[in-house]
């Protein structure tokens, strides 16, 4: 089956459920207890069908991966834009917080990214439609479920993305290794915290439209952070600011 048709694991499948993003039908091992049990009971109650396979249906289905006995079918990933979130922002009564993913290509760290995000109470995250990591079922698996709960907007430009963001009086704070720490920094009003990719970071036009840079001190031999563990370090300090 084509990734981003199917999720699996039991909890990106039951928030899967839970938030009604279009799942089509839901796969259960035979003879699964438990959790599988629960699954079973949210769709039929949202009138979604559930198919019963062996366990060899699901493997070959995900490619070996650790299914837990669940997976689901679902439509294409609705993607959200900027609009809606800074309206989330305004009905949540709190300045608007948001995430940009200048180049993640890693879809594991993309869904770490996101799970996160969600957990520090983001409005909504920003990723390129080039030359980066789309929502599919790994991004799923391995946000535990959160894709379901956060808008994401996938822009043609990033640069563009960031600029309208400025217009609307959204502070710019790009994690960059020669950045202030980010522990002395303010993230008053409306932010947005600008994450380089894997491999090289912020593209040059990216790092320059940022208002601050912001990094974090390293005591050990190696010069930085995986991309998802820099972003959660800073989505909660400017969490727990807020």
């Amino acid at each position: 089956m084509e990734d981003g048709k199917l999720i699996y694991g039991r909890n990106a499948v039951a928030e899967a459920l839970r938030a009604g993003t279009g799942v089509e039908k839901l796969l259960l091992q035979k003879n699964i207890e438990g959790e599988g049990k629960k699954l079973f009971a949210l769709a039929k109650k949202a009138k979604i069908p559930v198919q019963t396979v062996p366990r060899f249906v699901l493997d070959k289905e995900t490619a070996g991966a650790a299914h837990q006995g669940v997976a689901a079918v679902i439509t294409d990933y609705i993607y959200s834009d900027l609009d809606a979130m800074l309206a989330a922002a305004a009905d949540s009564g709190k300045p608007p917080f948001l995430v940009a993913l200048d180049g993640i290509e890693d879809p594991h760290n993309l869904g770490a990214i996101i799970r996160s995000a969600e957990g520090a109470g983001a409005h909504g995250i920003i990723i390129p439609k080039h030359r980066a990591a789309s929502v599919n079922g790994t991004v799923m698996k391995t946000s535990a479920g959160a894709a379901a709960h956060m808008k994401i907007a996938k822009v043609p430009g990033m640069k563009a993305a960031l600029d309208e963001l400025k217009e609307k009086g959204i502070w710019l704070y790009g994690l960059e290794m020669e950045g202030s720490l980010y522990r002395d920094t303010k993230f008053d009003g409306g932010i947005c915290l600008v994450i380089g990719g894997e491999g090289q970071g912020m593209s040059r036009i990216v790092r320059e439209a940022c208002d601050f840079l912001v990094s974090i001190p390293m005591k050990g031999r190696l010069g930085s952070l995986n991309a998802s563990a820099a972003a959660a370090i800073v989505l909660f300090e400017a969490s727990a600011q807020r």
